[in-house]
């Protein structure tokens, strides 16, 4: 098959490219050319917004959308006079408000999110657009995306406090939930739809939900440490000393789940995303100072 991978440089992008490289298909990535490209893609360099006639002629049978993040990204790509068979476009789970009642599902109403502010419109924009242009297009709403590649400081944190065996500061009590999905099943389940063509077209995808506290401990553990916690009162902004928003939510999955039952383990996916920053520690775009606030503000 021929599929175009929107970015193709940077975590989910990155791994989407070289995953479906390594299934023998042809690859070809859109992005400003100003990292390296994952071995086996062809490149067309441009800005998303602004393709002009670089696709002119060019058919795919899939267009794997992982960097829309505003109408304006999908209007572009589609004004490019790109065609194509399918259009996979890798949501969030921004888009639900957190008045909603949990878990969420894919039928509630979309709106905006407190938490997640314009992250979470600008994403509900980009659908809206697409689904006005490509009505048989699949929308993907996942939580936090972990895995290799990834450039946000978020496992790699805590793998640093590990390490360095520091104690953990965690938000409150750390009982509540985080869920994760890894970039390997996002990739395989979008490899399901592609050859399926189920009948549904939104999906929430992701894994069980996991407390903060067993999270950071399987992270530790990983690492071959055992954490020591301290809890932070509810009054210092979370976002300070942890690398998640203190704020809980789930996902209801089911419709994922019964198309792609199987998926990798927790501890499988943490322990790749791992091995893969010890390796490569300069892989983090930008490492938030919360150690530095934790040893400052709260020791």
């Amino acid at each position: 098959m021929n599929y175009l991978v929107t970015g193709g440089t940077s975590f989910v992008s990155k791994y989407t490219a070289e995953y479906f490289v390594s299934k023998g298909h042809n690859v070809t990535v859109m992005n400003r050319g100003s990292r390296p490209q994952i071995n086996g893609v062809e490149l067309i360099e441009c800005d998303r917004t602004d393709c002009r006639d670089l696709f002119s002629g060019r058919h795919f049978d899939a267009v794997l959308d992982i960097t829309a993040y505003t109408a304006e990204h999908i209007e572009g790509l589609l004004c490019s006079r790109v065609t194509f068979d399918d259009y996979i476009l890798i949501s969030s789970s921004a888009v639900y408000p957190e008045t909603n009642p949990q878990p969420f599902t894919e039928e509630q109403q979309t709106g905006r999110n407190s938490v997640w502010g314009d992250y979470g419109t600008n994403k509900i924009a980009a659908e809206k657009a697409l689904i006005a242009s490509v009505p048989s297009a699949y929308i993907l709403r996942p939580p936090y995306l972990y895995g290799k590649y990834n450039n946000v400081y978020r496992e790699a944190f805590v793998f640093d406090c590990a390490e360095a065996d520091r104690k953990f500061y965690v938000p409150r009590d750390g009982e509540w939930m985080l869920q994760f999905y890894s970039v390997n099943d996002l990739c395989r389940f979008m490899e399901l739809i592609l050859n399926t063509h189920p009948s549904e077209h939104i999906f929430n995808v992701g894994d069980d939900p996991i407390s903060v506290k067993d999270w950071v401990t399987l992270c530790y553990a990983i690492a071959g440490k055992t954490p020591e916690f301290v809890s932070v009162n509810s009054d210092v902004f979370a976002r300070r000393f942890f690398c998640f928003y203190d704020y809980e939510y789930v996902l209801d999955c089911s419709k994922m789940k019964d198309l792609l039952p199987e998926s990798i383990s927790l501890e499988d996916g943490l322990r790749e995303d791992y091995e893969y920053y010890i390796k490569n520690p300069d892989s983090i775009f930008r490492k938030n100072p919360y150690i530095d606030f934790i040893d400052n503000e709260l020791k």
